[in-house]
C-alpha cells in the first residue's frame, strides 16, 4: 500500500477538523472538531509506523498515548461544557467571552493603584505640616514654653 492514501486521507480529517474548530460556535462541536484532528494525527502516526516497518512499532505505540490524552481531554471538556452550561444555559463560545470576571477584579485593580499612585505622590511632595485657615506659621503665635513662663 502507498503512504499517499492514509496521509491524503489524515489531511483531509485534519483540516475538517481544523475547519470545524475554527467555524464553529458550539463548544461540544469544537471539542469533536479537535478530535478529528487528533484522530488524524494518530492515522498519519501508523501509517508512517507501517510505512518504515519499524521493528519498536514507536509509532502505534505514541497512538495509544494520543488516545489515552484525547479521552482525558474530552473528559475534562465536556465536564467543563456542562459545568458551563448549568451556570449559563448555553453552550455557545461567543457568550463565554463574558464569562470573565473583569468587572470586579479591574475595579479592585484599579482602586489599589489608585492608592499607590496616590501614595507615591504624597511621598514625592514634601511633608508639610497642614494650618489651620487664617493662621500663619510665625506671626502672632505662642509656643507652650512662652505661655506656661
Amino acid at each position: 500500500m502507498h503512504l499517499a492514501y492514509p496521509a491524503v486521507l489524515a489531511a483531509l480529517l485534519f483540516c475538517t477538523g481544523l475547519y470545524g474548530v475554527l467555524a464553529r460556535r458550539n463548544a461540544i462541536l469544537v471539542l469533536m472538531s479537535v478530535e478529528l484532528m487528533l484522530n488524524a494525527v494518530n492515522l498519519n502516526l501508523v501509517a508512517f509506523d507501517v510505512w518504515l516497518r519499524d521493528t519498536l512499532h514507536s509509532g502505534q505505540a505514541l497512538t495509544l498515548f494520543t488516545i489515552a490524552i484525547a479521552a482525558a481531554e474530552i473528559g475534562i471538556g465536556l465536564a467543563i461544557v456542562l459545568a458551563v452550561y448549568r451556570n449559563r444555559g448555553s453552550s455557545d463560545i461567543d457568550r463565554l467571552r463574558d464569562t470573565a470576571e473583569t468587572d470586579a477584579a479591574d475595579a479592585e485593580i484599579d482602586t489599589a493603584d489608585a492608592a499607590d499612585a496616590a501614595s507615591v505622590s504624597a511621598d514625592a511632595q514634601p511633608h508639610r505640616r497642614a494650618e489651620p485657615a487664617g493662621k500663619s506659621t510665625n506671626a502672632g503665635t505662642t509656643t507652650n514654653a512662652e505661655a506656661t513662663s
